[in-house]
Formats: C-alpha cells, structure tokens, sequence
C-alpha cells in the first residue's frame, strides 16, 4: 500500500504543487491584509490549514484523473508511454480510488476549515473545472487556457476562503485577486504551449488540439511571449488598479525578477531546439511562483 501510494505521488508529480501553492497563499496573504467588513478579519491558521490542504488534495486529485483520462493517449505517446498506468507501474483501480478519496477529502476540508459556506457550495465546481480539462485537448486547441483557468482559481478561492460570503454584496472585493488570477492564467497558459512544443507532431497524427498543432511551433512560441507579456503586465497593474492591498516597491522589485525570468524561459527554447523544454518549464516556473510570492508577503508583513 505504501509503495504504492509513494508510485501516484511520483505520478502526479506532487512536488510541482508549488506552481499553483504560492499564487494561492499570495491571495490569502493579500485577503488577510486588505482592509475590508468580513467576519473573522485578519490572519487565522484554521485559514492556512483550510487553503493547504484544499490545495493539495484539489490539484492531486485533478492531476490523477488526468492520468486516467489520458491513458490510452499516453500509451501511444513515445515521449509518455513509461508513465505509470500505461506501463502498468500502477493499476487502474488504485488510481480511481486515490482520485476519489482526494476528491471527496477537499470537499470535506471545505467543511471542517472553511467555515464561511462559499467554500463549500463551490468545491464541486471547481472539481468540474480542474477534471474537464483533461478532456479539452480533444476538441479545442485552447486547452492550454483552460489550464490557466485551472490555476486561475487558485488566489481566486483564496481569496473566498478568507473574505466569506460577505463577497455576494461587494462583489467587487474580490478585484485584487481576479487580476493576479488573470497573470496566473496568463502565466500557465503561456508555459503550457511551450511545454505541449514537444508533442506537436504527435498531437497532429492523434488529430489532438494544440495551439503548436494549430500554429505551429513558431509561431506558437511567440503566443506563448505574449501570454507572458501580458502576465507582467497584469503583475505590474495589480498595486495601481488596487492600491488598498498595500503592494509596494518590493512586490514590484519581485515583479521586475519574474519578468526578467520569462526573458530567460523563451531564451531557453527555440522552434528547432526544443531540448531545454524541462528546464524552462519546472525549474524556471517554479522559481516565478516562489518568489512572487515571497516578494509580496515581504513587501505586506514589512509595513
């Protein structure tokens, strides 16, 4: 059981959480310190434990259904055939049963941390958005952007968590965590093109969507500069279109880094070079996601 349950961490890849775990903490780190009339005001770790563990459990089981969505297609693929289920490293039914104790584990901690009833109400949901993903890549080439929606909900439900239903009337609350949303969809959908560069002529033959398919790999890459572009962009707005978060020179020093490792990301990967791909996509991402957040909860807790 235990070798086995070590095997769908190594498949879900469980340590790359920490691209989507940081946006999330940023938006609870922001809610926690915008002013605002919500009930429980301020920093609280039934909070943080709500949001880890919501976090966690949602994007495992997302990633595990992934898995089981995509088998027969990974089996196909040269470049996927050795993962786990199609090798057959893991059987089907452990990967079902892992995907829906996870599943029903995140609507529980809804629950039991979350206590304002949003969360709750919403958990399902979210589900259905990270779980349809696994199926856009068959009729639509900007599956890469529903990923981004994926991870956009990330600060968004952060955000919910902490500020409660207090947001149905004052919706526009929830502002400063829409604009960081939309850099983290941009974001994601921007290094999910590049990383999909690698599967272009495979997706073509399986008749499978993909902006590289659709594009090609140039001019999919240069999509994927102004997807990024338009991160920073919505990075470097974010203290201007909400001044009351309290974001300041350091969040923007952060930002500055992030735009300058995005420089670096697409200076790693050309159209007839495309070996690099895993650099720019883990270990350059992950840095990003850090360190963003890192910069802001500075720049909050230091004033």
């Amino acid at each position: 059981m235990w070798r086995n349950l070590c095997s769908i961490l190594e498949m879900i890849r469980f340590s790359h959480t920490m691209f989507a775990l940081p946006f999330a903490m940023m938006g609870a780190v922001m809610a926690w310190n915008t002013p605002g009339d919500y009930e429980g005001q301020g920093f609280q770790w039934r909070q943080l434990i709500g949001i880890l563990l919501c976090m966690t459990l949602a994007r495992s089981a997302a990633m595990a259904f992934n898995r089981i969505a995509d088998r027969r297609i990974d089996a196909e693929n040269p470049r996927t055939e050795n993962r786990h289920l199609p090798s057959g490293a893991l059987g089907l039914s452990s990967v079902v049963s892992f995907t829906v104790l996870t599943s029903i584990s995140f609507v529980a901690a809804t629950l039991i941390f979350l206590p304002n009833w949003l969360p709750v109400a919403l958990s399902v949901p979210v589900l259905g958005v990270l779980f349809a993903y696994s199926f856009t890549k068959r009729f639509t080439s900007l599956a890469h952007f529903w990923l981004g929606l994926s991870l956009f909900l990330a600060p968004v439900s952060a955000w919910i968590a902490i500020r409660g239903a207090g947001l149905i009337d004052h919706p526009a609350d929830i502002l400063p965590a829409v604009v960081l949303g939309t850099a983290v969809l941009l974001w994601v959908a921007g290094f999910d093109i590049i990383y999909a560069c690698q599967d272009e002529a495979f997706d073509r033959q399986a008749k499978l969507h993909s902006i590289p398919v659709r594009l090609g790999v140039e001019r999919a890459l240069r999509l994927a500069a102004a997807c990024h572009f338009g991160m920073g962009i919505a990075l470097l707005c974010l203290p201007f279109l909400c001044p009351h978060v309290g974001l300041g020179a350091i969040y923007l020093t952060g930002v500055a880094a992030v735009c300058l490792l995005l420089v670096y990301e697409h200076r790693l990967v050309r159209p007839d070079d495309l070996t690099r791909v895993n650099i720019a996509f883990f270990n350059v991402n992950s840095v990003i996601s850090m360190g963003l957040f890192l910069a802001a909860t500075v720049d909050l807790l230091w004033w």
